[in-house]
């Protein structure tokens, strides 16, 4: 056996990473503690795994990565939360007038320093 083969047989273990089990927590917690989220699965991309995000009520949201398509829509389903494809509807528009409302008050704090 080489020393490649060695090295890709490492990876292999089959279970899950620690880090997407402290994703699925995240996601878990955070959801229980808001009203009215939705989960927004985000295709894979060549720099980024699969991700799903989850947008609260109020446009706040949070995005970890998720295992793939099918595990998105189990998780989402046990959770009791809508499941969506960004790419079929796009993301909500609360979620982006939630960035906009963040940014004018990061702005805000910003010059409120400056003047100090």
């Amino acid at each position: 056996m080489g020393l490649f083969e060695r090295l890709r047989r490492r990876g292999r273990s089959g279970r899950t990473r620690p880090e997407r089990d402290q994703d699925t927590e995240h996601l878990r917690q955070w959801a229980a503690e808001r009203h009215g989220v939705e989960g927004f699965l985000e295709p894979p991309t060549q720099v980024t795994e699969t991700t799903i995000v989850f947008v609260a009520h109020d446009g706040e949201w949070t995005r970890r990565r998720i295992g793939g398509r099918d595990a998105a829509i189990r998780f989402t389903h046990r959770l009791g939360i809508p499941f969506y494809e960004v790419n079929k509807v796009g993301y909500p528009q609360r979620m982006r007038d939630y960035q906009r409302r963040q940014r004018v008050l990061r702005r805000r704090e910003y010059r409120r320093r400056l003047e100090e």
